[in-house]
């Protein structure tokens, strides 16, 4: 499953939408193996286990601001309608209404991705704050490291063109 559905393309197939991580259901709905309707009639079906915070319809502006940003292909053809965006709650209840061992694996793989995402944002704060307080020591020091900056700038200028000494015996 590894091999098939590496987390790295799935991670690409993460949009942030209304604030929230998203995955959109023609993107799902290839990744399950099933047409984008045979999805959608399953959550239709499932309505209850789908609350506005597991998933939501696009409107035009969220969709075409989201067509804009990515350039690829895959938005297929001509579409009546918006496409469905599915939080990591939504995608973790796919698995229950759409009944197959690929749409279990399929569901791990991104659960892994939506994992894997998360840490990756605790990382850049993490790195954020350290910056930060790198920045906060450097201001306080400031003028020492301007004064380390002109002295190497000093060290590193070429020599003054002095005029030349003789050297050796001349006869005036």
């Amino acid at each position: 499953m590894r091999e098939a559905f590496p987390v790295e393309l799935i991670q690409h197939k993460i949009f942030m939408v209304r604030g929230h991580k998203v995955m959109l259901s023609p993107h799902l709905a290839k990744l399950y193996g099933v047409e984008v309707r045979a999805l959608i009639q399953a959550v239709k079906r499932n309505k209850d286990r789908f609350p506005n915070d597991f998933m939501f319809h696009l409107n035009d502006a969220e969709f075409k601001n989201l067509k804009s940003q990515i350039v690829t292909s895959s938005w297929g053809g001509v579409r009546r309608a918006n496409p469905y965006a599915f939080t990591e709650q939504g995608v973790a209840m796919l698995s229950s209404v759409l009944k197959s061992k690929r749409a279990v694996r399929v569901n791990i793989q991104i659960i892994r991705a939506f994992v894997l995402l998360r840490k990756m944002v605790v990382t850049h704060k993490e790195l954020a704050l350290k910056l930060a307080e790198l920045e906060r020591k450097v201001s306080k020091h400031e003028g020492d490291i301007r004064m380390i900056f002109e002295a190497i700038k000093q060290l590193m200028a070429p020599p003054l063109d002095l005029p030349k000494r003789k050297i050796g015996f001349h006869a005036n």
